[in-house]
């Protein structure tokens, strides 16, 4: 299959819920990436994480594999630094081969769970 997408991704809003009704990974407030390989060749990405009041964060590094997907949560993200809860951020994520990026949020505050999800804005 032919790669599909493009190298360079911006969610331009991110932001990871401080609290959670439950303690199961399931129900734990998140934001995620959901990065599409389509083609043949492993993806290596790049993020970069902008703040609205310090220097940005990154790069982390992650792989996708060919003709796979990463749901990466953000939450999950350690070096260089945890993204704090409860703080304000945007990404960038880039890659070396074309894939296609999904931005997804639970918030799970409440027990009136919400579900946010969109694709991101793709650009060459």
């Amino acid at each position: 299959m032919d790669a599909i997408g493009k190298r360079r991704w911006a969610i331009a809003e991110g932001y990871i819920p401080p609290q959670s009704t439950g303690t199961s990974r399931e129900l734990v407030s998140h934001e995620a990436a959901c990065i599409l390989n389509a083609g043949d060749d492993p993806a290596q990405i790049a993020i970069t994480i902008f703040f609205k009041d310090r220097s940005p964060a990154g790069p982390y590094r992650v792989a996708v594999p060919a003709r796979r997907t990463l749901h990466l949560r953000f939450n999950d993200l350690r070096d260089p630094e945890p993204i704090p809860p409860g703080t304000d951020y945007a990404s960038v994520i880039e890659s070396d081969v074309p894939v296609v990026v999904q931005h997804t949020r639970l918030d799970s505050r409440q027990a009136e769970l919400a579900l946010l999800s969109t694709i991101a804005y793709g650009t060459d």
